[in-house]
């Protein structure tokens, strides 16, 4: 079953915020944070992988990395990758199989 647009894109934003979130607590812990908990690129960062899971044209939209397109700038893919390996590998070890079932399902 596949979820509306508008549902999708709030687990979708859920998961990229839980996700920055920890990459910046852990990569980026002497940095001056927002009130939201990140620093000033990983919020640009989040910002931009945001913007760009609005507006993607695919319905039903395919997870980015299997994606033709790749409507991402080289640099801000390179960095989203990082970012997912990095929180994903971080919650597989302290149990947290949930936040990366709601990545990959």
């Amino acid at each position: 079953m596949a979820l509306s647009k508008e549902k999708r894109i709030k687990k979708d934003a859920k998961i990229l915020r839980k996700f920055v979130y920890v990459y910046c607590k852990k990569n980026h812990p002497d940095r001056e944070k927002n009130s939201d908990g990140y620093c000033d690129e990983c919020f640009e960062v989040l910002n931009y992988a945001l913007k760009r899971d609005e507006k993607c044209p695919l319905d039903p939209k395919p997870k980015c990395k299997d994606c033709k397109i790749h409507c991402y700038k080289p640099e801000m893919r390179q960095k989203i990758k990082e970012i997912m390996k990095f929180s994903g590998i971080y919650f597989i070890k302290r149990g947290r199989l949930d936040w990366v079932f709601h990545y990959f399902f």
